[in-house]
């Protein structure tokens, strides 16, 4: 078991060492006390079946000692933040009557906050402003301010989502301060917004959470077991099966979808569980039911750190602690029910039929609105702070942990939490940064993925539809072009027209990623799964649709259009084609991960392809087009499967396309009559030397190619080109993903 530990939580393990000598009293070395959590046993009548047992832990030494001098000493944690401060340099705008307004990374708009007016006013805002409090084990730590005062930005501080950099003073548990890998390890953070996919049932989307965050040691059925324990613990059974629903697609309701949120992020039961107003835009009943979830989660062994908006007098009695907050700075620390003789010591007091919570954001408001700002009652949570320090009621008395940060982990891990599989052989779980290899990330990302799209076919099959239909108006604008000088001109027409439509088809790929952007950020925080993984089951799942396309367009144009080549020629054009939506699904992929807006994104991707299609030979010849431009075509994406359609059709060398009088169809004595044409052919044939008659081929397919400059590469050539651009999108996509999924503040 200790191995298995160590393996899942490599933090956990140490370097090894002798044991020390039993007379220094020291206690025993880390390894000694993952083989005693091997032995250790819970008290059977500390727990329910919702796992919300007390935290009691027997561990017993050899000869009947017990560390900690006695049995069933409770494990606790204690989360401490002294001190900290945050600020950003505000990007101000010189204008007139306006002042600057500041954005802050990660898109995080509920903390845009008014720093305390000062010299530095211009160049800094401050969020945090020497915040202090401490959380513990059972209990949830309540964050309240009105928008703007700091609350998301103090909850993204202790979950260690603000750089260490940027971010003023220690956050630390049971007084160790808490690093990058422990506190993805043993925690999870849920955003505010429901980030979930609306086609999956609730028990689906936990279940994949499940395939994610438990080790792939677990075995399915305990998987299932912890899966159906939390839709329990999260009062979901009624709508298990229902599911998730979205705008246009009728599904669970909103306090149903908010506990589904935090499910995902719980799975595996952590220690440190953080929350962004998971009751924000809820019902107060709904509202209840989520804090009431929280208060559950607690009690079975968790600290519990939330920022919430406005809470009912029902919301308040179940929380422990809470923090008030107003420009990033404290106005009360405390238990709640301390609320009413805070604010009559300060000489407003609460009346007796009026929220507590209300109370209290309606009179810092009235302060924030004031000349002096909300100062006043900074300085008197000072003075309040300091006069009550020595009369706290023995829950907030100061604690001094038996056990370390490592032992405790370790001890928790014994009983359950974080559902690390240590009950299993070592050797099976071998995990280290994420719980499941490559490969199974990709298996459980592709069969999500699919699931999701299969229960939309409307998005394919409008898209199959404007393929079907672009083909249908192409096959009848061209329909069985001749083999003349016209109908040589109208087939480059035709392939640069039907080369240019299969990447602006893939323009509907833009808004795929768009929507799953924050589901990604949100699960790949914590480790859920490789980057790598994503990218390649996004290419997957996306592939099979292009197939289908294809074919749908090749058998729509290339009998009808009369395409040559026979059946080794429409292999090849159908080959063509899926290997440009191969390409422009790739690029379109690669620019979601770069630009997140969707309209931004569609002006980008119609712009770029204008181009790639202005460059890619059609419109000017390769040769004619000015040296500092030429770059440009190599770059265009159409002239490589452009070149090889056009190869493919002209590249025969039986086929002939001006014969005889016929290359007088493009000049003037085009209008000469027939008779009048012959004596001139007949005149030209004479001063050469050759005898050209009104049926002598003068130019062949390999002539078209070489008066279009389609010369430097095979067909094959190119479309290996076109089916490399493809992978090389795809890798992009994935640096994309590795530089622009941070999830801290700068």
């Amino acid at each position: 078991m200790a191995r298995a530990v160590h393996d899942r939580f490599p933090f956990l393990a140490t370097a090894p060492a002798p044991p020390p000598a039993p007379a220094r009293g020291r206690n025993p070395p880390l390894a000694e006390m993952l083989r005693l959590v091997g032995a250790a046993t819970v008290d059977p009548g500390a727990g329910d079946e919702g796992g919300s047992a007390g935290n009691r832990l027997s561990l017993s030494l050899p000869g009947g000692d017990h560390v900690g001098g006695a049995i069933g000493r409770t494990i606790q944690f204690r989360l401490e933040f002294t001190n900290l401060e945050y600020s950003v340099r505000a990007q101000r705008r010189a204008r007139p009557g306006g002042g600057g307004g500041v954005r802050l990374p990660l898109q995080n708009q509920c903390d845009r906050v008014t720093g305390a007016p000062d010299a530095r006013a211009a160049r800094m805002r401050v969020l945090l402003d020497g915040i202090t409090g401490e959380a513990r084990d059972g209990e949830i730590l309540a964050v309240m301010g009105a928008s703007g005062s700091g609350k998301s930005t103090l909850i993204d501080a202790l979950a260690n989502r603000i750089s260490r950099d940027s971010l003023k003073g220690p956050v630390t548990l049971n007084g160790e301060v808490l690093t990058g890998n422990i506190i993805k390890s043993i925690s999870a953070y849920v955003m505010q917004d429901d980030l979930l996919f609306p086609m999956l049932t609730v028990n689906e989307t936990l279940s994949f959470a499940a395939e994610f965050r438990l080790p792939r040691a677990l075995s399915p059925t305990k998987k299932r077991a912890r899966v159906q324990a939390l839709i329990d613990q999260l009062g979901l059974r009624a709508a298990a099966n229902t599911i998730i629903g979205d705008e246009g697609h009728r599904g669970v309701s909103g306090g149903e979808r908010r506990r589904v949120s935090i499910g995902t992020d719980i799975i595996h039961d952590p220690i440190l569980l953080f929350l962004d107003e998971p009751t924000s835009g809820l019902d107060s009943t709904s509202a209840f039911m989520v804090v009431k979830v929280l208060r559950r989660i607690a009690e079975s062994g968790s600290i519990v750190i939330t920022s919430i908006h406005q809470p009912s007098q029902r919301i308040l009695g179940l929380i422990d602690r809470l923090i008030l907050l107003s420009g990033g700075r404290t106005v009360f620390s405390g238990r709640p029910s301390s609320l009413p003789a805070y604010f009559a010591d300060f000489g407003y007091p609460v009346p007796d039929d009026e929220n507590r919570a209300e109370f209290a954001l309606d009179l810092i408001r009235e302060f924030e609105s004031s000349p002096t700002g909300t100062k006043p009652l900074v300085d008197f949570h000072r003075t309040w702070q300091h006069v009550h320090a020595a009369c706290h009621d023995p829950a907030d008395a100061p604690w001094d942990p038996t056990l370390t940060l490592k032992e405790a982990i370790t001890a928790s891990i014994s009983r359950g939490k974080l559902v690390s599989g240590s009950d299993v052989a070592g050797e099976a779980a071998s995990m280290h940064t994420y719980a499941n290899p490559f490969w199974v990330e990709m298996k459980v990302l592709t069969k999500r993925s699919a699931i999701n799209t299969r229960r939309m076919p409307e998005l394919f099959l409008i898209r199959l539809g404007a393929v079907v239909v672009t083909g249908a108006i192409l096959a009848t604008v061209f329909f069985r072009l001749d083999q003349s000088p016209k109908g040589a001109q109208e087939r480059l027409g035709f392939f640069a027209f039907a080369m240019s439509t299969m990447f602006y088809t893939c323009a509907d790929a833009l808004p795929v990623f768009l929507q799953e952007r924050y589901v990604f950020l949100r699960e790949t925080a914590y480790g859920a799964y490789r980057r790598a993984s994503y990218v390649l089951s996004n290419a997957i799942v996306s592939f099979p649709p292009l197939v289908v396309l294809s074919l749908a367009f090749a058998f729509t144009t290339f009998f009808a259009v009369g395409l040559t080549g026979g059946v080794s020629g429409f292999a090849f054009y159908t080959l063509a084609i899926l290997a440009s939506f191969w390409a422009g699904s790739g690029f379109v992929t690669f620019l979601s991960g770069v630009i997140p807006h969707v309209m931004i994104g569609y002006t980008v991707v119609v712009a770029i392809l204008a181009y790639f299609l202005l460059f890619s030979g059609f419109f000017i010849n390769r040769d004619r087009i000015p040296h500092y431009w030429i770059w440009f075509h190599y770059l265009s994406l159409v002239k490589y499967p452009f070149e090889g359609v056009l190869q493919n059709e002209f590249g025969h060398g039986g086929e002939c396309f001006v014969r005889g009088t016929q290359m007088f169809d493009n000049s003037p004595l085009a209008a000469l009559p027939d008779a009048l044409k012959a004596r001139v052919l007949a005149s030209i044939s004479s001063a050469l030397g050759v005898k050209i008659g009104t049926n002598t081929c003068v130019m062949t397919g390999r002539n078209v190619l070489r008066e279009a400059a389609v010369t430097q590469l095979g067909k094959w050539e190119c479309l290996l080109v076109t089916a490399a651009w493809g992978f090389l999108f795809r890798l992009l996509f994935y640096f994309s993903l590795v530089l622009g999924s941070k999830n801290k503040r700068r």
